[in-house]
């Protein structure tokens, strides 16, 4: 491999900076923290076979370098009294991009917003306590944000994750 090529394949997306490559030991290491972050690293080091100093400074490392964003707890959407779901699909103004994520981001009940290419331009899922709180997120505060031209919505019956682990 080229240094050129070396370089490109270890670029952080959009820091300027280089990160090493991931490799397998990397990989088990994520796949175990998407499982349960709340493993210790005596844990983790343990599963995948390597001494808990070379797994601490592992996982150090994947933080600083932007790899691991972070550690939160997954809630049961319906459990946690937001028992309605759904896709909004948005479409807005050219250029008006930051501006109405900026005040997507500001929005309760939106869980994820994606910036998309295609027929519609943003993507954001909705997790609201009831259908009168959904029609009120897409009606009243969704749709008024300037640059949003047009919204359309489908309703969560059922949802689920994958089994496969990327970092497998």
């Amino acid at each position: 491999m080229s240094q050129e090529t070396a370089d490109e394949a270890g670029r952080a997306a959009g820091s300027g900076r280089s990160v090493r490559a991931l490799d397998e030991v990397d990989r088990r290491i994520l796949d175990e923290l998407v499982r349960d972050g709340r493993t210790s690293v005596r844990t983790l080091a343990e599963r995948i076979h390597i001494s808990r100093t070379n797994a601490y400074a592992r996982v150090e490392r994947l933080v600083r370098d932007g790899v691991i964003t972070g550690f939160r707890a997954q809630v049961a959407p319906e459990a946690a009294g937001l028992g309605t779901s759904a896709y909004m699909a948005l479409t807005i103004e050219q250029n008006t991009w930051r501006e109405v994520s900026a005040e997507l981001a500001r929005v309760r009940y939106v869980e994820h917003v994606a910036l998309l290419s295609g027929e519609h331009d943003v993507l954001a899922l909705v997790r609201a306590p009831d259908n009168a709180a959904l029609r009120d997120v897409v009606l009243d505060r969704v749709q008024r944000i300037a640059g949003v031209l047009s919204t359309r919505s489908w309703l969560v019956f059922e949802e689920f994750g994958g089994t496969q682990s990327p970092w497998q």
